[in-house]
C-alpha cells in the first residue's frame, strides 16, 4: 500500500510541477496579445507571428495542465451524485471512470496523435501563415503529451481509489485525499 501511496504521490507532484511551470504561460498570453492589439491599433503594423504565438501560447498551455487540472479536481463534471457521496463511493466511481473511459480516450488520443505527431516532426511544420512562426511540430507534440500526462494522473487516482478502498488513505498528505482534509475513521468507513 505504501507503493500505491508513493505512485500517488510522485505523478501528483510531476503534474503539479508542470501545471504551475505552465499555468505562467497566462501572462505571458495577455502579455503578447496585449501587445498584438497595441501594434494593430496604434501603430497600424501586425506581425504574424505574434498572432501565431499567442494562440500556440494557449494551446501548449492548456495541454501541458490538464494532468493538473484532473489532480485538482478542477474539470467540469457532473456531480449530482458524486458531490454528496461518501469518500468510499468516490473512490468505486473514479476507480470505474477512469478503467473504463480516461485511460481508453488517452489511448485513444495517443494512438491517432502519434502518427499525425510524427509527420509535422519529419517535415518540420511551421505556421501555414506567411510570416507565421516555425515549429509547429513542437506544439503538436503537446497533444501526445496532454494525453499522457492525463493518462498517468488517472493512474494516480486508481492507486488513490484502491488506497481508499483499503482503508490507507492515511498514507496520503491532506492534499491529495478526497476532501482535502484529514477525516475520522468512522468518516472513512462510511
Amino acid at each position: 500500500m505504501r507503493a500505491l501511496a508513493l505512485v500517488v504521490r510522485l505523478i501528483s507532484g510531476l503534474n503539479s510541477l508542470i501545471g504551475n511551470v505552465f499555468s505562467w504561460l497566462s501572462l505571458a498570453i495577455v502579455l503578447v496579445c496585449f501587445t498584438v492589439v497595441v501594434q494593430r491599433y496604434v501603430f497600424a503594423i501586425s506581425f504574424v507571428w505574434m498572432q501565431d504565438l499567442y494562440i500556440w501560447l494557449n494551446g501548449a498551455m492548456f495541454t501541458a495542465v490538464a494532468g493538473f487540472a484532473l489532480m485538482r479536481n478542477d474539470h467540469v463534471r457532473v456531480d449530482i451524485f458524486y458531490r454528496p457521496a461518501s469518500t468510499r463511493k468516490k473512490a468505486v466511481i473514479d476507480l470505474f471512470g477512469v478503467l473504463l473511459l480516461l485511460l481508453p480516450f488517452t489511448y485513444v488520443v495517443v494512438y491517432y496523435a502519434w502518427s499525425f505527431v510524427a509527420r509535422s516532426w519529419r517535415l518540420h511544420e511551421a505556421s501555414a501563415n506567411v510570416g507565421g512562426m516555425p515549429g509547429l511540430f513542437v506544439l503538436k507534440s503537446f497533444i501526445i503529451g496532454f494525453a499522457v500526462l492525463l493518462a498517468l494522473q488517472g493512474i494516480a487516482m486508481v492507486a488513490r481509489s484502491i488506497l481508499v478502498l483499503g482503508g490507507r488513505e492515511d498514507l496520503l498528505p491532506p492534499h491529495l485525499r478526497y476532501d482535502g482534509e484529514l477525516k475520522s475513521k468512522g468518516e472513512a468507513d462510511a
